[in-house]
């Protein structure tokens, strides 16, 4: 079997060597930050440094594609997640005040275990520090990588990498897993590859979070929720702690306050739906974070590898807003798809490159599309309502699809369930607005609701806002 080299020993990094190691792969992960793994869930939490990862302690979600993956594919990570304190949260319990309360059978898949970030690493770096095939280094920066015979003639093929210390590891395969740092481009260039395709731009949100701890705040509203030029954020976590985020546009510099304590809680407490989630006891200050990129990179360009031997996966391929908390679960399903590949095409360099590429487009890709269209809407909806002005249509086709499954799934039980679908990473967007009834259905809810006003959920307005944070 192909042994691996993985670089990165994030959750998606890990998950990818117990994928690789439990089919046969000998595997050596690589991981810049030195510090070892903590004893214990409160440890990884309390002092647990991982400079390589900035959003470490902002807001993280297991969501149920995730957990559903799990069971399928590694159930010892799961038990060890329930072990580990991780909360349950289940997307379809309580449902909104629909006249059909019923279940559905959609119902059973809508629920996840979910943790703090350095709680689920924790759990994932235990379960890999004991897995035969895994070997986790700490403490190692990879500055370049090694090229050994070519396997396509004019394409260079990466061989292994060389770490700061000048140690030469080799392998049959090198795996990006460095996340939203990742420096695979420059490597590739450093040894004559051709540049891979890349978009990139800064996704235009800040985020100010807090974490509390206490009973489980009951949920009165959607996890995601947009009013005017803020939306809420509120996530369960584990051993009885939750997370409350306010994001808005880097461009409103009035809301910048809201770093400060007494600013933040202001407007949670505006907000009928989301003002219980602050009244357990605060464990953080106001976490900010902003400068965050939406990047996304093809390492295969006008139908040819840039290179061979090198693939990059999770968020080293692509990553986009985190506020949707989808980027461990297509992180991991693009892990999965990594080892499913892996098993298609064996040692073969160029048809492991190229298959990774084309089953990435037609499969994990949609998820990155979907999220950019979903972020440029709502951003131009804040631009304009910061403005004064009315907010502009969808677009493009898929953001004026995504954002009909969104309205008419706040006024329709079974769009509901198709909505938390989409939301809970089991399915693409794509994929359920071409379903026949879905969009049948989606064509009924709006007519009903052509003549109400749209639905808007209860907060402060601009002005009152502006007041808050004053």
């Amino acid at each position: 079997m192909p042994s691996v080299l993985i670089v990165g020993g994030g959750i998606c990094g890990l998950g990818a060597a117990l994928l690789l190691a439990r089919d046969g792969h000998d595997v050596t992960v690589l991981e810049r930050d030195a510090e070892s793994l903590p004893d214990s869930p409160d440890d990884a939490w309390n002092r647990w440094g991982r400079k390589g990862v900035a959003q470490f302690r902002q807001p993280h979600n297991f969501m149920p594609g995730l957990r559903l993956l799990l069971e399928a594919e590694l159930p010892d990570v799961q038990a060890a997640l329930a072990r580990a304190g991780a909360g349950r949260f289940d997307m379809a319990n309580p449902l909104p005040p629909f006249p059909d309360q019923s279940k559905r059978p959609i119902d059973d898949q809508l629920w996840t275990l979910t943790a703090r970030r350095p709680v689920g690493e924790w759990v994932f770096g235990q379960t890999a520090d004991r897995e035969p095939r895994v070997t986790i280094r700490r403490g190692v920066q990879v500055t370049e990588l090694l090229t050994g015979s070519a396997a396509m003639n004019g394409t260079p093929h990466v061989a292994g990498v060389r770490t700061a210390d000048g140690e030469e590891l080799r392998a049959d395969l090198v795996v990006d897993a460095a996340g939203r740092q990742s420096r695979s481009s420059e490597w590739l260039a450093a040894i004559g590859a051709r540049a891979p395709y890349e978009e990139q731009e800064d996704c235009g949100f800040v985020y100010y979070t807090r974490y509390f701890r206490g009973g489980q705040p009951p949920r009165r509203g959607p996890v995601l929720t947009p009013i005017g030029t803020i939306s809420l954020l509120t996530l369960p976590g584990d051993n009885g702690t939750w997370s409350v985020t306010i994001f808005t546009s880097t461009c409103d510099q009035p809301l910048k306050a809201l770093r400060h304590k007494d600013k933040w809680t202001n407007v949670v407490r505006a907000c009928p739906l989301h003002a219980h989630w602050i009244d357990g006891e605060p464990v953080t200050g106001i976490l900010p974070m902003s400068g965050i990129v939406d990047r996304y990179r093809r390492f295969v360009v006008d139908g040819s590898p840039v290179a061979t031997g090198f693939v990059a996966v999770a968020d080293a391929w692509a990553c986009t807003n985190p506020s949707a908390g989808r980027g461990l679960t297509v992180g991991f399903l693009h892990a999965k798809l990594l080892r499913d590949v892996l098993r298609e095409t064996g040692a073969e360099p160029r048809a492991l490159v190229e298959e990774f590429d084309r089953r990435t487009e037609m499969d994990t890709a949609r998820w990155y599309r979907a999220q950019i269209a979903a972020d440029r809407m709502r951003f131009a909806e804040m631009d304009a309502l910061r403005e004064g002005r009315q907010p502009p249509g969808p677009a493009t086709d898929l953001a004026k699809a995504i954002g009909a499954l969104f309205m008419t799934g706040s006024a329709d039980a079974d769009l509901f369930r198709s909505l938390l679908e989409y939301i809970g990473t089991i399915t693409p967007a794509q994929e359920i607005v071409r379903r026949p009834e879905v969009a049948e259905r989606i064509r009924a809810v709006r007519d009903a609701m052509k003549d109400m006003p749209p639905p808007r959920m209860p907060g402060p307005d601009r002005k009152q806002l502006l007041d808050l944070v004053a």
